[in-house]
């Protein structure tokens, strides 16, 4: 199912993070199925992925700067945005401790407090700001991973990481219950354990091998109201 548009031409999508890895790969893929894509690159980042692809792509890539450390950066992209409308938001971030091993008892109060506000308080703060700006029928969604599952949880490992995209979960849901009604479609999306910088090499899934998949589910959510949480091959994920 292709998404609605929200103007004469074509559907637009705002991916922030989506300078390399999945969000660039993401860009890739909602551009080659027609639509408008703004994404976002942080501040001080050198070239990027995305500035490749924008130059390549006949107009129908913008790209926005945006840390989403900093409220203030979120408010100043909201202002830039004003006026438009977005059939489709989607947060993609994710940090995780230096040491995946280490016991959440032993992790510095600052490590834990980065992957905490990078992982699960900044998305939140990027939709809370934008939310108005996407469509009434649209999607809003989110990168969060299945070892945010905490019924799937059997291995432990990557504690923070787990707890942080748990949150973001839980935020995701009281989000949803919010929603003077639920005719927006809301996906909290597990990637598989993809060969990125937070991936690592030893993952089993290429970046091809996720991504397309991935954005093929959230197109075939359109009109589903209410909050799921899905995997890259469509799989219901339990919470």
């Amino acid at each position: 199912m292709s998404a609605p548009t929200s103007n004469e031409t074509s559907p637009t999508v705002l991916i922030v993070a989506a300078g390399r890895g999945l969000g660039h790969a993401l860009a890739e893929q909602f551009l080659d199925k027609g639509w408008r894509v703004v994404g976002t690159v942080r501040p001080d980042s050198p070239r990027s992925k995305l500035h490749d692809l924008a130059e390549t792509a006949g107009g129908r890539v913008e790209i926005e700067t945006l840390n989403i450390n900093e409220p203030e950066q979120i408010a100043a992209l909201r202002r830039r945005l004003n006026g438009r409308a977005l059939d489709l938001l989607f947060v993609n971030a994710g940090i995780t401790t230096r040491d995946e091993h280490i016991p959440i008892g032993e992790v510095t109060t600052d490590e834990f407090n980065d992957v905490m506000l990078t992982n699960a308080l900044s998305p939140m703060r990027v939709i809370e700001s934008l939310q108005d700006l996407v469509t009434p029928t649209g999607l809003i969604g989110v990168m969060s991973s299945g070892q945010g599952s905490i019924a799937n949880n059997e291995t432990g490992l990557r504690e923070v990481y787990r707890g942080s995209k748990a949150a973001l979960n839980q935020f995701m849901r009281s989000f949803a219950v919010r929603q003077p009604e639920p005719a927006r479609t809301l996906l909290v999306m597990a990637p598989g354990w993809v060969r990125t910088d937070l991936g690592g090499p030893d993952a089993p899934l290429g970046i091809e091998d996720s991504i397309p998949r991935l954005v093929n589910v959230m197109l075939a959510q359109f009109g589903t109201p209410g909050v799921q949480f899905r995997d890259y091959q469509g799989r219901t994920v339990p919470w």
